[in-house]
Order: C-alpha cells, then sequence, then structure tokens
C-alpha cells in the first residue's frame, strides 16, 4: 500500500471513529442531596454506572431487553428526548412500618426511537430503573439483559436456590440460609433469589431488589462474566404443567417455552433497584419497594384490618387441659378462638385439613366450618384459611363469594413455589378477586414482595423467607439469619417468619422436634421479632396451651401492634445484631436480638420527644445461655436522650413498652 492510498485509509477510519463517536451519548443524573451519582452511555449498548460520595458502586452496565422478533430495546439507542424531573411528595401507606413515607427523587427519562424508553430515578438511598414501550398489539420478550458490575471481588449475601420441586429449575420454596461468599465463589449452575445484599467496602452496603413486578416472571441472577457481578436470569414462560413435587401439590411446569413473556405493547416493566447505604441500620427504614410500587387500587380500605393471628399448625394444634381430643375440629377452633378473644388477638389461622386440597368447597366434615366462623364473630375474631394456590386459581371464581358471604376473612395461600410470568399474574389476580369479596390474603410458600401489599393492601402476609417453621426438622444457625434478614429480605416488604416460640433453647440443647417444636435462642429474642420483623399479619406459631402457662409473656408479646406509624433504626450490623424502635399512637416499641454472641448495646433514647417515659421491659435473664426460657421482667424510667445499656445473652433480645408518663 502507497502513502496515498495510507493516508486516506487513515482518515477514513478516523472519520468513522468520529462518526461512532457523535453517536454515543451520555447523560448524568444525581440524586437530591447529591451524594449518589448515576451516568448512562448510550452507543451500541445501554449502560448505566452508579458512584456514591465518590466512591465507584457499579462500572458500566448493560441493560436490554430482547424481542421474539430479534429486535433489541436498548442497544444501539436512538435518543429522541431525555427530559427530566424532579419529585417532593409523600405517600400515604397502608398497613406499613409508618404512615407516610417521603418520596424525594431526581428522574430522567430517555425516550427512544421505536416507542420505547428507559426511566431512571436516584433517591438520596437508591437508584432505580424500568423499561416501557408504547407500542400497539402484544410484545413477547424473549430476554432481559440486567447486568450489575462491581469494582471489585466483594463479600456478598446470597441465597442460593437448593429446593428444586418437582427437581425442576425455577420451582422452589425462596427459603434459603445465605451464603456469605465473595462474588466470584458465587457455585457453579445456580441461580439466586432476590433481595441481596453485597458489601462494597467504606462501610457501604447495596441490596440488590426489584419492584412493582406484574404480569413477569421474577428476576434471579448468577455470575456474569467479570466474576465480578451478576446477570439477571427469568424463568421461560411456562406452555404445560402437571401436578407434582411437595406433596404431588405444586403445578410444576413439564414444558418452557423459548421466552420469558407475552404481554401487552403498551407497559411499564418491574424496576431494577439498588439500595445504598453508609451504615448497615440504615437498611432497616428504607421504603424503596413501597416507593415504586403502583399505588393502592381499592378504593375503600377501611375493612383491611392487620393484626395478630393464633395458628394451628407449627405445633400441631398440640393443646392440653381440654376435655376434648385435640385436632382438626370444631372444638379446637373453638379453643383457639377462646384463647385468641382473651388475649385480644384479631385471628385464628386454620391450616391445612378443612377442605379437600383440590375442591375448596369440600370442607371436611369433622369441623363445622361456618359454626367456628359464627362463634369467632361473637368473641370479635376473624378466621382466615388456608388452601393450596393450585386449589384456588382453578376455584377462587366460586370460592371466594361463598367464603366471604360465610364470614371468613381471608386466605393464606401456600405452595406457590414459582415466579414465572404465569404465577406472578396469577397472585395480582388473585389479589383483585379477594379484594373484591373483601377478603384478607396472606401468600405462603411465596416469592419475595415486590411492592403488591401496595397496590393490593388486602395482601397483608408474605413469606419468602426461612422462617420458624424449619425449627420442626432443620439444625441450622437461625439466630445468625434472624440478625441478617432485617437488613435484607425484610428490604422487599413483610415476612411471615411466624415469630412466637416458647420453647426457647440453645444450640446444645436443640433438636428438631414435629409436635411441640423448640426455637434457637431465648424468650426475649421471640418477644423482640415481633417489634423487629415487619409483618401486618403476624402469627403467634406456638399453641394456646402454651401461651396460657406463660401468660406474662403472652400479655407483652399480644400488647404488640402488627402495623407501625413510625419507625427508627437505631444500632444494627448484618449478621451480627439488630435494633429498632416503632411507634404506634403515642406508644414506642424497642426490640434487640444478636445472634449467637453475647453482646452490650447501648441504646440511644433520643428519638422519644421530650418528657419522661415508663419503660416495661423484657430482657435475657442471667441464665438465658443455660436456659432459654429465662428472662427477667422489669419497668425502668426512661428519659428522652437517655442511653441505655442492653445486655443480650447469645441468641438474646430485649424489648420494651414505652408510655410516657409526664
Amino acid at each position: 500500500m502507497n502513502a496515498k492510498y495510507g493516508s486516506i485509509l487513515m482518515l477514513l477510519l478516523a472519520s468513522s471513529t468520529l462518526l461512532n463517536a457523535q453517536k454515543s451519548k451520555s447523560y448524568d443524573l444525581k440524586s437530591p442531596d447529591g451524594n449518589i451519582s448515576l451516568h448512562l452511555e448510550a452507543a451500541d449498548k445501554l449502560q448505566w454506572s452508579v458512584m456514591h460520595k465518590g466512591q465507584s458502586i457499579i462500572i458500566p452496565s448493560a441493560i436490554s431487553l430482547q424481542l421474539e422478533s430479534g429486535e433489541v430495546l436498548g442497544d444501539k439507542a436512538r435518543i429522541v428526548s431525555a427530559p427530566m424531573q424532579k419529585a417532593n411528595a409523600t405517600i400515604q401507606a397502608i398497613n406499613y412500618k409508618k404512615t407516610s413515607i417521603p418520596d424525594q427523587y431526581n428522574q430522567l427519562t430517555l425516550n427512544c426511537k421505536g416507542d420505547y424508553g428507559v426511566i431512571f430515578r436516584v433517591y438520596n438511598d437508591a437508584v432505580a430503573y424500568r423499561f416501557f414501550t408504547r407500542r400497539k398489539g402484544e410484545l413477547v420478550i424473549k430476554a432481559e439483559e440486567a447486568m450489575i458490575n462491581f469494582t471489585d471481588d466483594h463479600k456478598a449475601f446470597i441465597p442460593i436456590q437448593w429446593d428444586y420441586r418437582g427437581g425442576q429449575n425455577f420451582n422452589s420454596s425462596f427459603e434459603a440460609l445465605y451464603h456469605e461468599i465473595k462474588l466470584s465463589q458465587f457455585p457453579k449452575d445456580s441461580l439466586a433469589f432476590l433481595p441481596l445484599l453485597v458489601d462494597v467496602g467504606q462501610n457501604k452496603k447495596v441490596v440488590l431488589l426489584e419492584a412493582d413486578l406484574e404480569d413477569y416472571p421474577g428476576m434471579y441472577v448468577d455470575l456474569n462474566q467479570t466474576g465480578k457481578g451478576f446477570k439477571g436470569v427469568y424463568a421461560p414462560y411456562p406452555l404445560e404443567a402437571q401436578l407434582g413435587g411437595s406433596g404431588g401439590m405444586n403445578l410444576i411446569p413439564s414444558k418452557r417455552a423459548d421466552y420469558i413473556a407475552k404481554t401487552t405493547g403498551t407497559r411499564s416493566f418491574p424496576w431494577r433497584a439498588l439500595a445504598i447505604s453508609e451504615q448497615d441500620k440504615d437498611l432497616l427504614n428504607n421504603d424503596i419497594v413501597q416507593k415504586l410500587a403502583a399505588p393502592s387500587r381499592i378504593a375503600d380500605v377501611s375493612w383491611i384490618e392487620a393484626g395478630q393471628a393464633a395458628w394451628d399448625w407449627w405445633s400441631s394444634r398440640t393443646i392440653s387441659h381440654v376435655d376434648f381430643k385435640a385436632g382438626n375440629n370444631t372444638q379446637t377452633y373453638k379453643y383457639y378462638i377462646d384463647f385468641a378473644a382473651a388475649n385480644h388477638v384479631k385471628y385464628i389461622v386454620i391450616d391445612a385439613g378443612w377442605s379437600d386440597r383440590m375442591d375448596l368447597l369440600k370442607i371436611n366434615p369433622a369441623l363445622n366450618l361456618q359454626e367456628i366462623v359464627d362463634y369467632g364473630k361473637l368473641k370479635n375474631v376473624g378466621v382466615v384459611i388456608w388452601a393450596y394456590w393450585y386449589a384456588v386459581s382453578q376455584g377462587m371464581d366460586k370460592a371466594f363469594p361463598v367464603y366471604a358471604k360465610m364470614g371468613v376473612k381471608g386466605f393464606k395461600i401456600d405452595f406457590i413455589d414459582r415466579d414465572d410470568q404465569v404465577v406472578v399474574k396469577s397472585l395480582y389476580d388473585i389479589a383483585k378477586l379477594a379484594a373484591d369479596n373483601k377478603l384478607l390474603v396472606d401468600y405462603h410458600g411465596a416469592f419475595k414482595p415486590t411492592g403488591l401489599q401496595r397496590t393490593y393492601p388486602n395482601v397483608i402476609g408474605y413469606e419468602g423467607v426461612k422462617g420458624l417453621e424449619n425449627f420442626k426438622w432443620a439444625n441450622e444457625d437461625q439466630p445468625r439469619y434472624t440478625v441478617s434478614i432485617p437488613f435484607i429480605r425484610m428490604m422487599a416488604g413483610p415476612m411471615d417468619y411466624t415469630s412466637g416460640a416458647f420453647r426457647n433453647v440453645n444450640q446444645a440443647n436443640f433438636r428438631p422436634i414435629n409436635n411441640l417444636p423448640m426455637a434457637k435462642g431465648t424468650r426475649c429474642n421471640q418477644l423482640a421479632q415481633f417489634v423487629v420483623f415487619e409483618a401486618p399479619f403476624q402469627m403467634l406459631s406456638d399453641n394456646p396451651t402454651t401461651y396460657i402457662k406463660e401468660q406474662e409473656c403472652t400479655d407483652f408479646m399480644t400488647k404488640i401492634p402488627a402495623t407501625f406509624d413510625e419507625t427508627v433504626a437505631l444500632d444494627g450490623k448484618v449478621a451480627e445484631y439488630v435494633a429498632l424502635a416503632r411507634r404506634k399512637g403515642d406508644t414506642w416499641f424497642v426490640g434487640a436480638m444478636t445472634n449467637w454472641t453475647p453482646r452490650e448495646l447501648t441504646l440511644d433514647f433520643s428519638f422519644l420527644p421530650s418528657g419522661n417515659y415508663e419503660a416495661e421491659v423484657f430482657k435475657d435473664g442471667l441464665n438465658a445461655d443455660r436456659d432459654g426460657t429465662d428472662y427477667k421482667k422489669e419497668v425502668l424510667t426512661i428519659s428522652s436522650g437517655a442511653k441505655v445499656p442492653v445486655q443480650l445473652s447469645g441468641g438474646g433480645g430485649w424489648v420494651a413498652r414505652i408510655k410516657k408518663v409526664n
């Protein structure tokens, strides 16, 4: 090649590079307080990155939606407009940990050629984005690209899917302890579900979440090719399914499509969110999922009441000192109602066995459900009944009106165990029909909440957590887990952990028992969970006989509300300990818990308005390390601003009910 042609070629290459560079567009968006910076690059790929106070949190990470046609929304995006807006509003919350939520953010919307776009929001404690489309007809989503690239091989708390229902991937109870591992140690051929937490250094934690998940599959993550980040993975759309799995009552897809969703062409897709904290305790009072959720679709919410529920399943209806045979029968549930009424508990739950598993209208002849419900009305105690998701999905059109007319207050719906598009849509459909019939819903055996509880506030419970039921069969480090989930799983919303076990033991004395199960840790740890854990439908897991024998603790436990007007995070470290305060009316409740490490905390009561207060306190007894049931009750005088030392036994707790005296 001679010099003349070489120069021409170099000029053409330079012009091409310049042309490509001109096609790339970048955008920047900051949080209202200026601490979080979001940077976007729109070129061949649409990539986002995040900084917090100058520290790089997320390095360029690609996002896109691939359609069945082959079109990729986000690749080579041609930006038509990029308007910015600010929001500073207040959300009035229903059955939540606070009554009002400040909703302040800055937003950038990329409107792209092709009738689609992406919305980005930056809050003072979180970053989120979502795709939207404005097209006619139907869209088939082949795949979604959601990369989250971190700067280093950080330590993380990751719930790895393990209990494959029916032996199939994407079928799970969504219950797992956290793998506390480096990102690069993510197990091969595994998936993790959200939320999960990453320690990004400088005391900062990042929690990955999704919100407003409607008519779309939930997001799992796998390690991406960088070895220092995640990629989104989604259950393919189910084409055929068969009963199988746990007890033969899971609906297990036997054939899946090569796409993840078939949906309307004009819609918004789920939010992908990162919550960022400088102190672990800040995660205890983060509202990002509530902020991103769709507003309530129920005009009249006056009939929706949160509350505690006496529950039969955990202790296998094992009651004693009664003149009838305990079991799945009318006398047993009247006894539960009597207990609930005497202790001002709003509900009882009738768990599995009251009806045919497949046909909700076939009631077990051993009990008279109408008589039980009517007896509950006389005692001002509502009755909630359990059902398999499959039976509900097949029979709710007939069953919901029947049981609503009977006076049943709601359904606890179990063994959902999937989060593909079909199931996610089903949970919205169930919530809507239940609301139409003024029925409450508690989703058990379900994936994590993503805001449905705001959109349909009659959904007052969610499992998606490795709850107390596991003590019936597993010997695991639950005390560490119970001081991990408030910073991770509870970020997504309420969790039906089913607290309240009164057979409390240390690790050496624990053994799995089915009918009268034990719980690891102390009595005061269990009591503190009623304050720490967010649960608008709060189960009392143990049986009435046990609670009556321990009336002093029962009286305290049943005075703790299921929802609150205000929450204040006091102290905490992920997997180590947690302490927070919640207010209902003019009464404050404070709960603190630790893992197996005994420790002393100093709680700062500056959150109290000025004045003097009386605190009814339950704390670990001096011998709680040997006998978990050992506790001490005392009454303290506390003034606003007081610094109170709190001693926690291994697996222990401390809990207080505080009223102003002058």
